[in-house]
């Protein structure tokens, strides 16, 4: 019985790291692109005057990318968290399925 159940837990646990690791990707692919529009911002108040309400309506604007920025690596490091603790989780079930299967065949 015991085999099944490790059995049972490493796929769920498997599931959970292919998500886990889609999710990171995905944030990692939203972070290259803001950064991409934080410096197409950057470029584009280059030639106005410093105290053009534009200057300051892209200022504000490139203030909440960062912020969002900021936030996206907070989730980024929440969820690789998640996954070493997932990949702790396997190589325990892993150990546990080695040792039913050498007990079940244990001559």
């Amino acid at each position: 019985m015991g085999y099944a159940v490790a059995t049972v837990r490493m796929m769920y646990l498997n599931a959970q790291r292919l998500d886990l690791e889609y999710k990171i990707q995905l944030i990692s692919d939203a972070k290259m692109q803001l950064s991409r529009t934080v410096t197409d911002l950057m470029n584009a108040g280059t030639d106005l005057e410093s105290d053009s309400p534009i200057v300051k309506k892209l200022e504000q604007r490139k203030e909440r990318l960062y912020l969002l920025e900021k936030k996206l690596d907070m989730q980024l490091e929440q969820y690789k968290t998640r996954l070493k603790a997932i990949e702790v989780e396997q190589q325990s079930c892993d150990q546990m399925l080695e040792k039913n299967l050498q007990r079940s065949f244990r001559y």
